[in-house]
């Protein structure tokens, strides 16, 4: 270990969050540094007990790293208070966590992983990582919607990024954002007067979901290679 990691970093690297739970949990007060309760900038240092709601933290497991094509209805959330949580769902034997989310309605390639230190380069909107998602509508999509589309849209108090728009059929467009805003594709529809009837994510940067089958995974290689 180096002279010292920041608290949520030492968190994320055992595996069990990512750097912004492990911020939230620190906030709540369950985090402790030799017996006093952390604050964020706290930093750990060689010989330094950290505790997670009085519990040692354990050693960091091998890094896991999943593909998964997520049905509607599975929720994008470790909380097993939420009867309809991933991790029920999957019941993977280690545990994990998905790297950004799906909305609820939403399917199609979700990444999983016990490494939180991955995570946030994931999701860094600066980074540019392109999602594609295939959408259907319900009503025809035009030449000014595709165009309005990939120009830019105002929501959520700001405008989104250009981006490619292609027309598939009467009512089906895909998209390809390098940003993601909550809801982001639903919404850019919704100020154009259009309803998303069924909106799929079929890759993120590289990774494909290709054949995958609904409500099915598969291990691929680690995330760090798109990083460096």
């Amino acid at each position: 270990m180096a002279a010292s990691v920041s608290l949520n970093k030492y968190v994320s690297a055992t595996g069990i969050c990512s750097r912004r739970e492990a911020d939230r949990w620190i906030e709540a007060g369950r985090l402790r540094i030799n017996g006093q309760v952390a604050v964020k900038g706290n930093r750990v240092e060689e010989g330094d007990q950290v505790t997670l709601d009085g519990a040692p933290l354990g050693e960091r497991p091998p890094a896991v790293y999943l593909a998964f094509h997520k049905p509607a209805g599975v929720t994008c959330t470790t909380d097993q208070r939420d009867p309809d949580n991933i991790t029920d769902f999957i019941n993977y034997p280690e545990r994990i966590f998905p790297v950004g989310r799906l909305d609820k309605a939403s399917t199609g390639l979700l990444l999983l992983t016990n490494d939180g230190d991955v995570v946030n380069d994931v999701l860094r909107a600066e980074h540019g990582h392109e999602k594609e998602y295939i959408v259907t509508v319900d009503q025809p999509v035009s030449d000014r919607f595709v165009r309005r589309m990939g120009s830019g849209v105002p929501i959520l108090g700001t405008r989104t990024r250009p981006c490619t728009v292609e027309r598939l059929g009467d009512r089906s467009f895909r998209i390809v954002l390098t940003e993601g805003m909550n809801r982001q594709i639903r919404r850019m529809c919704e100020y154009l007067g259009y309803r998303v009837l069924t909106l799929k994510r079929v890759r993120i940067m590289t990774i494909e979901l290709g054949d995958l089958p609904v409500g099915a995974y598969r291990e691929i290689p680690s995330f760090r290679e798109f990083f460096e």
